[in-house]
């Protein structure tokens, strides 16, 4: 899958932008550079066939960023959409939080009942205070990366404009490896917490 997400996300973008922009203008390049992203989302929802929460986010993400992309109308909008977008998704994230309901939570018990767990116990399992703080910190993760990755890249389109396009594409795939590793540590503290948690002995019922 990271193969996959350096080709689509990177690889592919960088090559369009470099040799072919000068052919079809920077807009189209940019839209173009998206294509590969767009046809690899929509092969991982195939085989997640999910409409739970996971699976409808995966959607929406990419039909709504593909609607303000091809909106924008011009290179310098698009990269200022993407901004915003971002903003969007942030502020998203940190609203799950605060109504409790963190999307790190939630796509774990997606992931795991597609996995043929049941959801009722783990869901149990996860608003137990210690796990719970774990996936709010998971999610306030995802807040900081969507909101780094705007104020980083509106600053990069002030300072070269729409040359700035390379460059936010690296600084996103980076920060996003580096702050997945880091939301793969939490997810694993969780795993920990619940193996321990299943191995604590059960206590007798009181007896009458």
């Amino acid at each position: 899958m990271v193969f996959w997400d350096v080709i689509c996300y990177l690889v592919f973008p960088l090559l369009v932008w470099n040799f072919i922009r000068d052919d079809i203008g920077d807009y189209y390049s940019m839209l173009l550079s998206s294509v590969p992203g767009i046809i690899y989302t929509v092969i991982r929802f195939y085989y997640i066939r999910s409409l739970q929460f996971f699976g409808i986010f995966m959607l929406a993400n990419l039909v709504l960023s593909t609607v303000v992309d091809v909106l924008s109308g011009s290179a310098i909008n698009l990269l200022w959409n993407r901004v915003y977008f971002a903003v969007g998704v942030g502020l998203f994230f940190l609203g799950s939080m605060l109504v409790k309901k963190p999307v790190a939570l939630l796509f774990a018990l997606d992931i795991m009942e597609m996995q043929g767990q049941s959801r009722k116990p783990l869901k149990q399992i996860f608003y137990q205070k210690k796990i719970f703080l774990v996936f709010q910190a998971i999610t306030f993760v995802f807040v900081f990366r969507e909101g780094f990755f705007a104020a980083w890249k509106a600053w990069l389109i002030k300072e070269y404009g729409v040359e700035a396009f390379d460059q936010a594409l690296i600084l996103r795939q980076v920060l996003s490896w580096v702050l997945t590793g880091v939301t793969v540590l939490g997810y694993l503290y969780v795993g920990k917490v619940m193996h321990d948690q299943s191995k604590r002995p059960v206590d007798p019922p009181a007896s009458t």
